[in-house]
């Protein structure tokens, strides 16, 4: 596969080379790339999700994932001839009013929008319309990729959306993110790094995406937090 290339000598040192518009991609596109929105291993993991998508969606459409691991109420504690049901909100969310079908619905309609196609009212439920939607979306991925300029936003959305779904269906949960601060480190110029740090509640390591500098470790956290102390202008607060 060809390499990305930078711009020939001469050209105009503003000149900006084409990236992938994937929000958590953004990387230099090939050069066989350079006239599409995204690039083809993000093309090719939507692709994929979406292929999943109605299996996972059969899966957690069950009774037994709407209640698993939630805890019953006695009608007797509770007062009531007919106790409240244990539905799980994570679920219910996924597979009800504004879940799975919805989200998928929504970027069909902004991709038949797109591409000059109808626009039709679904008047199935949500068992039905998700292989329908997935079905739209797979067969015309290339040329929303090709030339719908927000076709990044909504390659992230379906990855947030099988992220999620994959999480309900095997009750397992990401671990969170704190924020931390900016990044001490000073550039040869004597500038700041400044990239707005996060650390994993599950890793003990932080990691720069700007810089790339890395901290592991308590000692490195207190190295760290110490620089970005001295880093602060004077009177700020800690």
């Amino acid at each position: 596969m060809p390499h990305p290339t930078t711009p020939a000598a001469g050209h105009d040192d503003d000149y900006a080379w084409p990236t992938c518009s994937t929000p958590t991609c953004g990387r230099p596109l090939w050069t066989n790339e350079s006239d599409r929105r995204a690039c083809h291993p993000c093309e090719d993991k939507t692709r994929q999700r979406l292929t999943e998508l109605p299996s996972l969606f059969t899966q957690l459409n069950t009774t037994a994932q709407h209640m698993r691991g939630t805890r019953r109420t006695s009608s007797t504690l509770s007062g009531s001839k007919t106790p409240p049901l244990p539905l799980r909100a994570d679920v219910l969310n996924l597979t009800g009013p504004g879940g799975i079908a919805h989200r998928l619905q929504t970027i069909e309609d902004a991709w038949r929008a797109h591409l000059g196609r109808r626009i039709g009212t679904w008047a199935g439920n949500p068992t039905q319309a998700v292989p329908v939607h997935v079905q739209f979306l797979v067969i015309n991925l290339q040329r929303a990729v090709d030339t719908y300029d927000s076709v990044g936003q909504d390659i992230d959305d379906i990855r947030r959306l099988h992220t999620e779904t994959v999480a309900a269906v095997t009750g397992e949960h990401r671990p969170g993110r704190i924020q931390i601060g900016p990044c001490p480190i000073p550039y040869a110029d004597g500038t700041l790094c400044g990239y707005p740090l996060t650390a994993s509640t599950a890793r003990h390591r932080i990691q720069c995406p700007g810089c790339g500098t890395r901290w592991e470790g308590i000692d490195d956290w207190r190295t760290l937090r110490a620089a970005q102390n001295a880093a602060q202008p004077a009177g700020a607060a800690a």
